[in-house]
């Protein structure tokens, strides 16, 4: 009897208990979790946005805010500097959705505004990795599926200013120019060509020239205005074809060999350094008249966050 009376009581402490702990498990909700990223995100804790935002896209799966979550999952690899994983992310968007419209299947997170801030953001990650190349093949397939005028323009924009960044100026002219008329004015695209067409106008040096300058050790750094580099090249030069005259003239053959050899290495690479100098001070000015260009012209497009979605922001440099 006693011990059926002790067995009752067991019983009942462990329901007492399993019901308490019951009670304590914390329900997830969606709001909340969501809530939760963002606030990680927000404040540039983006290891821990990203850990958030894939716990929201696991436990709600068909709620409306799920390609949101997975943008800002690529949005905290490219701010944390990850731009290979943020490539694949925005990448897993974009495979997601022509998934969906192959299928024809009507789908809350098939949204084209993630998409296609998601191929813009593609290619800033492959500009990031100094890879223009497919930054632009990155734009171009964007232009090619793409039915918004509007994102089209934005995209030619784009890539015409990656191929001024390489000095490529015909392909650049030729990108600026197919942006509608309707958005001529919204890029610019006047006061750009008026500030391109100034491309002439930048001082260059001819690194032919500077080669044959320097049949005379030193000529062709004077030619750069490296004054200094230009005095130890004829004043080395100078010395060891001395040293190997007089080695010669002593009849000192071996030694007097060495040293020619010796000074042919200073020889071919003054010449060689006075080219290299001629397409250094080019490439400098070339890259000078770019970013007065930019700074004078260029609209900055960047992505931003809302809680809505995301926005592409506009400024103006007058």
């Amino acid at each position: 009897m006693k011990s059926s009376i002790f067995v009752f009581f067991i019983v009942c402490f462990l329901q007492f208990t399993v019901h308490c702990f019951a009670e304590a498990v914390i329900k997830i909700d969606s709001d909340k979790q969501f809530s939760f990223a963002e606030h990680y995100f927000s404040n540039g804790e983006y290891l821990k946005a990203i850990d958030e935002y894939e716990r929201f896209i696991y436990f709600f799966p068909e709620e409306e805010r799920v390609e949101l979550a997975r943008f800002r999952i690529g949005m905290s690899y490219f701010e944390s500097k990850n731009f290979k994983k943020a490539i694949n992310t925005f990448t897993s968007i974009i495979d997601k959705h022509n998934e969906f419209q192959a299928s024809n299947i009507k789908h809350q997170t098939s949204n084209i505004q993630h998409p296609t801030s998601s191929y813009f953001m593609i290619s800033e990650c492959y500009l990031r990795l100094n890879a223009p190349g497919p930054a632009i093949s990155n734009l171009h397939n964007l232009i090619t599926i793409a039915d918004d005028n509007n994102v089209r323009d934005e995209a030619y924009y784009r890539a015409g200013w990656l191929c001024l960044e390489m000095a490529s100026w015909e392909k650049a002219r030729s990108y600026f120019g197919k942006i509608s008329p309707e958005n001529k004015n919204k890029y610019q695209l006047e006061k750009l060509s008026d500030e391109f067409d100034k491309k002439n106008s930048i001082h260059r040096k001819s690194p032919r020239l500077a080669g044959y300058l320097s049949v005379i050790p030193g000529a062709g750094y004077l030619y750069c205005g490296r004054y200094r580099d230009a005095a130890t090249a004829f004043l080395l030069n100078g010395a060891l074809m001395y040293a190997a005259y007089k080695s010669f003239d002593n009849e000192n053959h071996a030694l007097g060999g060495i040293i020619t050899l010796v000074e042919m290495g200073f020889y071919t690479g003054s010449i060689y350094g006075s080219v290299n100098s001629v397409r250094k001070y080019n490439r400098n000015n070339t890259r000078r008249f770019i970013e007065n260009l930019k700074e004078n012209t260029k609209i900055s497009l960047s992505a931003g966050s809302k809680k809505d979605g995301i926005f592409l922001c506009f400024r103006y440099v007058f």
